[in-house]
């Protein structure tokens, strides 16, 4: 017969897997989110169109996660939350079968939609979950792990897309993300418990919480922080492969890097985030400004671009760390939908940023992107020393 201890032994245990379930269940969603980025150019070739215009892949499917976040959370607010993650789960199993049958660029797009709407549900809930299947005293941890799964997207799920795209075609690469998720809804019906909704705010919550002036703030400063993150990150690999002098395997690396620089990121949140979570914000613009600022310059070595992914990639996955980490408590009770706002505001950022990289892109030059993301990521530093002025408590 077990002892009470032991019995609190195996339940935290179980507690630290369905966590870790739920960053594998990050990487999965945000593997499809990302990958296109790297399968661009094949993409494009494919169907006979221009880079920009494969681009909208990308605008498209951050614009509907940011238009349906909100709504599709709140008309789903009150179903019982495992229910609704595996249902969305189905969502994204079929429209990644859809998108590896696409017949046409248009097909491909629609197929992306119901990816997306998934998408949006999933990031509404997926913070509130994990915080509630973590060990007591684990919430940092909990969140760390969560970011770890959109790390290793970047890290593991956008270089292997790639490679897999280049040996047996990118339809292939959805087929893999797709036969993924399957195994991932298969363990979540098995591990995770019933979750009932503890969701208690309605539209009328919208109002209030826009009442908070230092959530606004963090609201629009992520936007702008994501938009120009994508108006650069968007065209990166058309970028590397045209402009720099390195090879193909070079720039699988190079998308690996960049995603292995999450990791760190995520370790230095978990391991300051009690202590300057503010001092990290401010670092990291800066950081992300300058990587911009010397992306042409950096483009024609090897060890620079290495140098410049690794603290571009390091930087943002700490500001959408930090920026979660104050949003999150801002109200307990209406997390969802802080989460479901915040994620509709990251894509609303990706979109716009995905769409003035395609403006640059089409209109400048292919070279212009890394200083059109650089003067918006210039707009997002003047935003956040004006946060750090107006709002005592962020200190």
């Amino acid at each position: 017969m077990q002892t009470n201890t032991e019995v609190d032994s195996v339940s935290r245990r179980s507690q630290y897997f369905q966590v870790i379930l739920m960053g594998i269940s990050a990487f999965v969603v945000n593997t499809t989110e990302f990958v296109p980025v790297a399968l661009l150019s094949d993409i494009a070739k494919d169907f006979s169109i221009t880079a920009a215009k494969t681009g909208w892949m990308l605008t498209l499917y951050a614009w509907v996660v940011a238009a349906m976040s909100l709504p599709l959370m709140l008309l789903t607010s009150r179903f019982e939350r495992k229910r609704l993650l595996l249902g969305l789960f189905v969502v994204f199993i079929a429209s990644h079968a859809l998108s590896v049958f696409a017949w046409s660029f248009e097909v491909l797009l629609i197929s992306r939609v119901g990816i997306a709407f998934s998408h949006a549900i999933f990031w509404a809930i997926t913070a509130a979950i994990t915080l509630r299947v973590a060990p007591e005293g684990k919430r940092a941890l909990a969140l760390s792990v969560l970011a770890t799964g959109t790390s290793l997207a970047l890290v593991l799920g956008v270089p292997i897309g790639r490679i897999i795209g280049q040996w047996f075609g990118w339809r292939a690469t959805f087929a893999g993300i797709g036969i993924i998720a399957f195994i991932v809804f298969l363990l979540q019906a098995k591990l995770l418990p019933t979750l009932p909704s503890m969701f208690e705010g309605s539209f009328r919550k919208i109002p209030e919480l826009l009442a908070n002036p230092l959530l606004v703030c963090l609201y629009l400063f992520c936007f702008v922080v994501f938009t120009a993150d994508y108006a650069a990150y968007s065209y990166i690999e058309p970028f590397m492969n045209r402009l720099g002098s390195i090879s193909q395997n070079a720039v699988t690396f190079i998308l690996l890097l960049f995603g292995g620089a999450g990791l760190i990121g995520s370790y230095l949140f978990s391991r300051w985030s009690e202590t300057s979570t503010t001092l990290m914000m401010l670092v990291s613009i800066i950081l992300v400004l300058g990587a911009m600022m010397t992306m042409l310059w950096a483009v024609t070595s090897l060890w620079l671009l290495s140098l410049n992914a690794l603290v571009w990639g390091t930087a943002m996955i700490l500001l959408m760390l930090t920026i979660q980490s104050k949003v999150i408590e801002i109200d307990i009770n209406a997390q969802d939908m802080v989460m479901a706002m915040f994620s509709g505001i990251i894509n609303l950022g990706i979109g716009t940023g995905a769409l003035l990289g395609g403006y640059a892109v089409t209109h400048i030059s292919l070279s212009s992107v890394g200083f059109v993301g650089a003067a918006i990521a210039f707009v997002a530093l003047l935003l956040m020393i004006y946060m750090i002025k107006r709002f005592p408590e962020l200190s």
